[in-house]
């Protein structure tokens, strides 16, 4: 369980392909306080911890979870997003994130207003996620509010804060996000359309 507040960026050290799986090394300030089978959200997904070395530890994302995520198109020297589970006891400050990736969304706008950014993103509405105007979206791990709120897109305003301490500031209109949807909103949908 996570909250979509994104702890520290990561900087992919290493790929590599194993079968269908996909290896992946990072480098960050808090692998010394990483222990094997921790869970650990990259852009959203969570992944286990299944070695570590130093200052960098590796994660394996299977076929199936590169089908669902953009995982598969990370690059060496990428920066990543990464928040690690959350203690019971701690505040909850953004919403409660699973670490599931729902489907991909691509940004379609990025306009500048006073000091902070709207991003715009659309998704393929044939997978059933719906956004509603104020809930809750995770892109590439961070939680955030949705504005805008349509059929098949939404748009998100980005602080300055945010801008800098995530990955925000690496996307471009046509990159693809993971996007993981309120998980009240899901069962909800789920209740209503049974």
């Amino acid at each position: 369980m996570f909250t979509g507040i994104i702890e520290n960026l990561g900087e992919i050290t290493n790929l590599e392909r194993v079968n269908g799986n996909l290896s992946i090394t990072v480098k960050c300030a808090f692998t010394h306080e990483l222990k094997i089978d921790q869970s650990v959200a990259h852009n959203g997904v969570c992944l286990t911890v299944v070695s570590i070395n130093d200052s960098e530890y590796t994660v394996t994302a299977i076929d199936e979870t590169l089908k669902k995520t953009c995982l598969g198109e990370l690059n060496k020297n990428d920066i990543i997003n990464l928040e690690r589970g959350m203690k019971l006891g701690d505040r909850l400050d953004g919403h409660i994130v699973q670490g599931h990736i729902d489907q991909i969304g691509t940004c379609t706008d990025i306009k500048e207003s006073n000091g902070s950014w709207i991003f715009t993103f659309n998704y393929d509405k044939s997978f059933g996620n719906i956004t509603i105007e104020k809930g809750s979206i995770t892109v590439n791990g961070v939680s955030l509010t949705v504005v805008n709120s349509k059929d098949n897109t939404f748009s998100v305003a980005i602080i300055p804060y945010t801008f800098e301490h995530t990955t925000f500031k690496h996307i471009n209109k046509g990159s693809n996000v993971n996007l993981e949807f309120d998980v009240i909103g899901k069962y909800v949908k789920r209740l209503t359309t049974v």
